[in-house]
């Protein structure tokens, strides 16, 4: 009863694990001087275990399983069309004032602009296979927006903010060197030990849900690091509430159009899964190190509202 209670429940209780966590955590005045070295311990953990989760999904995935879809087209295109039409409306805002904006109108359409581009969470596989979907083609698409996003955000940057800004070279490897280490390793790790060792492969693809609690864990660490964001942001709260409703109708808009191309081309969970599911994590990191730091909130947000849309797939 408690086994079938949890399967269902797994990822609602992560993110109240995550919220609660941090706030019993900073409430414990004893703990103080550990802060600092307890977010060092999650940047390092939380790389760690994206890297188990997708290690242990590419196990049971074989090879000729990763190939390209028809609408992998589709929805590269939907991203970029929207990133770009956040960032026009972002310069045309920024234009009359001779170059600032109102925060409460600028920063809900920049954090939108991220959430658009925002490449498909690397655990997307992980709730792909746990919904019955083909991990397959949403690897594919994974490993194609995060090669697009690697070359549209360093060429748009500079139109947004000219002043200091990193050239296209430096934020390109800056992308590179945050993401395909997590995306790619596994993936080559998986390879070379399918030649090696295939029996170690086959009995890891054997063990059923791992990955999907591996999730969970992380997904409570990150909740936590959001949490953290919100709280200790200096953002009015009429700010706050803008990026939060931004991100929300980001959300909504790319599973629903997720839904109805994967419904199109018989691909229903993985187009839905990796349009709307993100690498929220990332989005947080993009949005302190190339746009206004207060748009990395965004990633916290939406963090949530894909991750509560994920727990009532699961559970119907």
């Amino acid at each position: 009863m408690l086994s079938k209670f949890l399967r269902q429940w797994t990822l609602p209780l992560a993110i109240i694990a995550g919220i609660a966590g941090y706030f019993i955590y900073v409430a414990i005045p004893a703990l103080d001087h550990t802060h600092a070295a307890v977010m060092r311990m999650v940047s390092i953990v939380q790389p760690l275990l994206i890297f188990l989760m997708l290690f242990i999904t590419f196990c049971k995935v074989k090879p000729r399983e990763i190939h390209f879809a028809r609408w992998h087209v589709y929805a590269l295109l939907m991203q970029v069309l929207l990133f770009g039409l956040m960032l026009v409306a972002l310069l045309i805002m920024r234009e009359p004032a001779g170059g600032q904006a109102n925060q409460m109108a600028f920063l809900p359409v920049e954090s939108a602009m991220l959430c658009f581009i925002c490449p498909t969470a690397t655990a997307a596989a992980v709730v792909t296979a746990k919904l019955g979907g083909n991990a397959g083609t949403l690897t594919t698409y994974t490993i194609l927006i995060n090669l697009v996003v690697a070359m549209v955000v360093p060429a748009a940057v500079p139109l947004l903010y000219p002043e200091g800004s990193a050239t296209f070279l430096q934020s390109f490897l800056l992308i590179v060197i945050k993401v395909f280490p997590l995306l790619i390793g596994p993936l080559l790790l998986v390879l070379l030990l399918r030649c090696l060792v295939p029996r170690f492969v086959r009995a890891v693809a054997s063990v059923s849900g791992l990955a999907f609690y591996i999730w969970a864990v992380s997904l409570a660490l990150a909740i936590a690091v959001s949490v953290k964001a919100l709280v200790h942001s200096r953002a009015s709260m009429s700010v706050l509430i803008g990026i939060a409703v931004a991100s929300a109708v980001a959300c909504v808009v790319q599973f629903a159009f997720g839904h109805m191309l994967g419904r199109k081309y018989n691909d229903a969970v993985s187009a839905t899964q990796s349009c709307g599911q993100k690498n929220t994590v990332f989005a947080i990191w993009l949005g302190y190190t190339f746009l206004d730091p207060l748009t990395a909130l965004a990633g916290g947000f939406y963090s949530i509202w894909h991750n509560l849309y994920n727990s009532w797939q699961l559970r119907r």
